[in-house]
């Protein structure tokens, strides 16, 4: 095939509280450029990862979805994150601490909806 992918925007389930998911991936630092309330969407960005937060509240899709974001300084992002203080500001959440896989760095968290996120540092080629 001639044609290359450029880049992919999954659809992320909010859960039952769609403005508090929103405010919760901009406290992570992703910036929302834009939202449709009627839809129930908005897209968010970091850095060169995007995706779409869909007002959708369906426990099976979202405890069976994860979703890899990378980032170029881990440690640096982890550092960030603690100094939000997430679990204060969204009870229940909480940003696990960095660690070693075989592929690479991570972080991990469940935003809001009940997705898994993991964030990582790839160290390969």
């Amino acid at each position: 095939m001639n044609t290359q992918g450029k880049k992919l925007y999954p659809f992320v389930p909010s859960g039952p509280n769609f403005q508090e998911s929103l405010k919760f991936f901009v406290e992570l630092g992703f910036e929302k450029l834009w939202e449709n309330e009627n839809d129930g969407l908005a897209a968010l960005r970091f850095g060169e990862a995007q995706f779409l937060l869909s007002n959708i509240d369906i426990q099976e899709w979202q405890s069976n979805q994860i979703i890899v974001y990378e980032v170029d300084d881990l440690e640096a992002y982890y550092l960030e994150l603690q100094a939000k203080d997430i679990p204060t500001k969204f009870p229940g959440r909480k940003i696990g601490p960095p660690t070693d896989y075989p592929w690479g760095r991570e972080v991990q968290f469940i935003d809001p909806g009940g997705v898994c996120w993991h964030v990582r540092q790839y160290e390969g080629n």
